[in-house]
């Protein structure tokens, strides 16, 4: 089977890592998270916590570009060896989108992108759990939340055969399976 490029993105605690992890783990694929790629970019151990304001820090644009360009060179790869790739970030606009779309037509592999949501009750319930958690990787809070919600550009460029939209509010086992469902 050719390889297949995967890219689950939308806002900060939208559930997007779990089913990532899970759905490379599910289809053998390599998995590239943002939050993971941006602290080894910075030399940080990736739990470590950076309480960096909204584009102060790791979380600057030109950082952010630096992760963004990092997970398509780990993406390109990945493909150009024969390994399916799922890439785990916010590609909260237009322009990033296309970079990756750009990425899949140049390499000849089958994109798809699935848009992960969920309630801004569960994203607060979510955010709340992983301050709580010491093995967290995410920085998200809820001022960055806002911030995010602000600037995420609606993905209304990608054509519906290339994007599928998933409320991640049910168990996970049922959003795989849906999942499975959605991309076959």
């Amino acid at each position: 089977m050719p390889p297949e490029l995967t890219v689950f993105f939308g806002m900060i605690a939208a559930g997007k890592s779990l089913l990532a992890e899970a759905w490379a783990a599910r289809c053998g694929a390599e998995c590239w998270n943002s939050d993971r790629v941006r602290k080894e970019l910075a030399g940080l151990a990736a739990t470590e916590r950076c309480a960096n304001g909204v584009d102060q820090g790791i979380y600057t644009p030109e950082f952010s570009r630096r992760t963004y360009d990092a997970l398509l060179d780990r993406a390109a790869a990945a493909l150009t060896s024969g390994r399916s790739v799922v890439l785990d970030a916010s590609y909260q606009s237009v322009a990033e989108r296309r970079r990756v779309q750009d990425l899949a037509r140049r390499l000849g592999v089958r994109l798809r992108f699935v848009l992960c949501c969920c309630s801004e009750a569960e994203t607060r319930r979510r955010l709340a759990l992983r301050a709580a958690d010491p093995a967290a990787v995410s920085d998200g809070r809820w001022e960055i939340y806002l911030a995010q919600k602000e600037r995420f550009e609606p993905p209304d460029e990608l054509p519906a055969d290339m994007l599928v939209v998933l409320d991640t509010e049910d168990d996970p086992s049922r959003l795989l399976e849906r999942l499975a469902q959605l991309l076959a």
